[in-house]
């Protein structure tokens, strides 16, 4: 940051990147969103709820629910070998747990739900943009949730705590900590920390993470019902978009 306060990219310390989301983009899916977020350009879709492969896997009582976070060869400056690495592992599993307290497993036994979050450009906090495009991705397949889940990144900056990173602060800065959440059941669903927070600063961070995740939700839930309004999405989607017309 200068000694006006301004980052790398011209943004002051609580604002958000641009950001721009679009739900049903994909025809062969059965729900799917596209997220624009600074430079990050991100595809999710949703597949399911369909009989589970191999059988020996499936729950008698709910659904599995299965996430693949994948990066491109290409969305980074240096070529990406296109085989999982170990942080798309991990990012998978946090983004599973993310999603998973929103939805009704239980609604659909025996089956599974696959969501697939294909990384096509990275600038930092590509994981919460993960979360908010598989989030809007499932409530276009149908699939029965409690509340959309909106995901946001602070950090750390020159010691100053900051809203959504961009990758020279998210590789640089001081401190990064994704955060996600249901809005309107106000029920956190991810908070990782990388970095070194006082107590304070912890704080702090916590409720910037909450203010930019509602600016997110807005922007969310708009394009969810610009879906609706268009026409285009499942007779389920109607439920969604109603109930969270009503919110």
């Amino acid at each position: 940051m200068d000694e006006n306060g301004i980052r790398t990219d011209g943004r002051r310390w609580d604002e958000l990147r641009p950001l721009k989301i679009e739900v049903g983009v994909l025809k062969n899916a059965d729900g799917s969103a596209k997220i624009e977020w600074g430079k990050n350009i991100i595809m999710a879709a949703v597949y399911g709820p369909k009989e589970m492969h191999p059988k020996h896997l499936e729950l008698a009582d709910r659904a599995v629910l299965k996430c693949r976070y994948h990066m491109a060869p290409f969305s980074v400056d240096e070529r990406k070998n296109p085989a999982p690495s170990r942080r798309e592992i991990e990012i998978s599993k946090v983004i599973r747990e993310a999603l998973q307290p929103a939805l009704f497993l239980e609604d659909y036994p025996r089956t599974a739900i696959q969501v697939y979050v294909e990384i096509l450009q990275s600038d930092g906090g590509s994981r919460v943009a993960g979360i908010t495009a598989a989030a809007l991705a499932l409530a276009d397949a149908g699939i029965n949730m409690r509340d959309l889940v909106v995901g946001c990144a602070v950090g750390k900056v020159d010691g100053k705590i900051v809203l959504d990173l961009n990758d020279t602060e998210d590789k640089e800065g001081s401190g990064d900590m994704p955060y996600a959440f249901m809005p309107n059941l106000n029920q956190v669903t991810l908070l990782q920390m990388d970095g070194l927070f006082t107590h304070d600063e912890f704080k702090q961070a916590l409720e910037l993470a909450k203010v930019g995740g509602m600016k997110v939700y807005k922007i969310q839930r708009e394009a969810l019902l610009q879906r609706y309004f268009s026409g285009g999405g499942p007779e389920t989607s109607t439920t969604t978009a109603e109930m969270m017309e009503e919110a």
